[in-house]
């Protein structure tokens, strides 16, 4: 169990957190979100011991072990494999010891601790973890030299995944995933066998991974159940009885101050008058929920081109000679929504940059648009934008001739107001930078956009504010992200790039979560085929009819309890008080039968289908 009680620390004068208090019972899955700049990082280096706590408590069973993703693996000439073993500490020093040891007793004990941690099991344990985070066999044997950065970043997550630390920390673990990386990682982390606390805007991750949401706001902590839908909506419930409380307030302090305005000078009335200053001084402020600066994006409209903007016919690209994409017939119009979809490495950049005119074809035709102008966005250019110079700067390079007020527009149109417009780019956030690099690759107006993994560094607000902007944008999208939340608001078609072509994925993203999942699990041994079940008796028929009416009747029953649940967590009076307990309470009991419902209705189906086997 990790128990956070009054926490209190302050960044240079700047307090993050004031008497914060949370519990967190041991084998939750957790997400950890807030603001910006709230402490949420800071957080996990406190819990890991990395900074001094200035008040309060934070307390970890004995011996615990803490992991995180703290910075890549370093280039070296270790293998992959080799480094991901490496992790487990206990492991790999026994079984160094076990190269060495002489004494019969001291080898007997090591073998059978070796036995007790599944130690033989190891390699194809950390092989696993590798392969879901994309790297096949052969790049397992590779030295980690041979990676990038952010290849190194992933073999750093397959090493702590691997250690099963009793509290996994991570913070931010999708940002350096690609889409099929982020599916495996959400149905490990479910998988997990301890306490995961996690830092994330994948709202994916956060509806599928984790069971509760541990809230960072006004310097507080508080945790609610449920996913982060569930907690979106039971948080905006609550802000909107906490507004209506402040306004109800606000015109009741206007009455008594109105009357007092008016009588306190009158000796008839001065004892009421003073009664309801009294008042006024008992009265507890009620703060109406602070409103969150609304996030935006703003796209230029684009003039509308006759189709297709782009057509491919026979095309191959690739790189010195040697094709990386072959025979593409594709065909893209100024409406269409396409999501690439396809393991790293398989092509998806390479399509994006021959789409973004970067590559030239190596045989086919390519027919563009005359007048087609084409926005690009990769993560690598957030990188290269210029950390001395500021966001004003940065535009001003492209539009030298447009007035400052202008320029000052542009740059608020995605976000960055006049303190950031003047600050210099290495001291603005990640998400910061983002926007600037999709203000420049928007500049234009394009009737292309091609986004390459547009949400990393971006938070919540920020990726639904982007969802809006392309849902309203008049040009074409092409769209690689991790994020299916984004990538299931805004595609309308699905392009699979796969084994050198390019396809449509007739199906939705969700059957192709499944299949990625369905190709993750091992193979079962192809068992000799049984004999055909005899037909049940009438009995036995019987019986599994009754199944059938029970598990119905449960259900029925889980959904009225449900509805009177959900109009109890409705009704405005529960949030009248301050009765923070009795609040937790109904939610925790709310959150008891949902889960009791899905696990009814998972039995009710599997009664059902077992009814039609033996019916047929």
């Amino acid at each position: 169990m990790l128990r956070i009680t009054d926490l209190t620390y302050a960044v240079e004068g700047r307090p993050l957190f004031e008497g914060a208090s949370a519990t967190i019972p041991t084998g939750h899955k957790v997400g950890l979100v807030g603001r910006n700049g709230a402490g949420k990082t800071t957080l996990f280096r406190l819990i890991r011991g990395e900074l001094a706590l200035e008040g309060g408590e934070i307390e970890l069973p004995p011996r615990a072990r803490i992991g995180g993703v703290a910075q890549e693996v370093p280039s070296s000439a270790v293998s992959l494999i080799d480094t991901v073993l490496a992790a487990d500490t206990e492991r790999a020093a026994l079984m160094a010891e076990a190269e060495t040891a002489q004494d019969p007793n001291r080898i007997a004990e090591i073998q059978t601790r070796l036995a007790d941690i599944d130690a033989w099991s190891a390699e194809a344990r950390a092989a696993s973890i590798l392969k879901g985070l994309g790297f096949d066999d052969a790049q397992q044997r590779r030295p980690c030299s041979d990676f990038s950065g952010g290849w190194r970043m992933r073999v750093a997550l397959a090493a702590v995944l691997f250690a099963q630390p009793d509290l996994l920390l991570l913070d931010e673990p999708t940002n350096y995933l690609d889409l099929e990386g982020a599916l495996w990682l959400e149905n490990y982390l479910t998988r997990y066998p301890h306490t995961v606390l996690i830092i994330s805007h994948d709202r994916g991750l956060l509806n599928r991974a984790v069971g509760a949401i541990l809230h960072l706001d006004n310097r507080k902590l508080t945790l609610w159940p449920g996913n982060y839908d569930a907690f979106a909506k039971a948080r905006a419930e609550q802000r909107a009885v906490q507004a209506a409380q402040a306004k109800k307030q606000e015109a009741q302090r206007a009455h008594l101050q109105s009357f007092v305005d008016r009588f306190k000078a009158k000796a008839t009335k001065a004892k009421q008058a003073q009664s309801r200053v009294k008042m006024l001084e008992k009265m507890q402020p009620i703060t109406a929920p602070e409103e969150a600066a609304r996030v935006v994006f703003t796209f230029p409209a684009p003039e509308e081109l006759s189709p297709p903007i782009i057509a491919l016919e026979g095309v191959s690209v690739g790189y010195d000679g040697q094709p990386i994409l072959s025979h593409l017939n594709l065909r893209i119009d100024q409406d269409d929504r396409i999501a690439l979809l396809g393991k790293n490495g398989q092509g998806k950049s390479t399509l994006s940059k021959l789409l973004a005119g970067r590559l030239a074809p190596l045989d086919g035709r390519m027919t563009v648009a005359s007048k087609l102008r084409i926005g690009y966005f990769a993560q690598h250019q957030v990188d290269e934008l210029h950390v001395d110079e500021t966001p004003l700067q940065h535009i001003r390079r492209e539009r030298p001739d447009e007035a400052q007020a202008r320029l000052r527009a542009r740059l608020a149109g995605f976000g960055l107001g006049a303190d950031q417009a003047e600050t210099e780019v290495g001291r603005l956030s990640g998400g910061q930078k983002a926007r600037l690099s999709l203000l420049l690759a928007t500049l234009d107006a394009p009737h292309l956009l091609i986004l390459d993994e547009p949400t990393n560094h971006l938070d919540i607000e920020s990726r639904e504010a982007l969802v809006e902007a392309l849902t309203a944008y008049s040009g074409a999208v092409i769209l690689v992200s991790h994020d299916m939340h984004l990538l299931s608001l805004v595609a309308d078609r699905l392009w699979l790039v796969q084994n050198g072509r390019v396809t449509p994925f007739e199906e939705d993203l969700e059957a192709y979560r499944r299949l990625l999942l369905a190709a993750d699990k091992p193979e079962k041994p192809a068992a000799s085929p049984a004999p055909k079940p005899r037909r049940p008796d009438r009995d036995a028929l019987l019986v599994l009819r009754a199944e059938v009416r029970k598990c119905e009747e449960r259900v029925e029953k889980l959904a009225e309890m449900r509805e009177k649940l959900d109009a109890k967590l409705a009704d405005p009076t529960l949030y009248e008080g301050g009765k923070a307990d009795e609040i937790a309470k109904w939610q925790k009991k709310h959150a008891e039968v949902v889960e009791a419902e899905e696990r009814a209705e998972a039995l009710w189906m599997d009664a059902l289908e077992k009814l039609d086997s033996a019916e047929r």
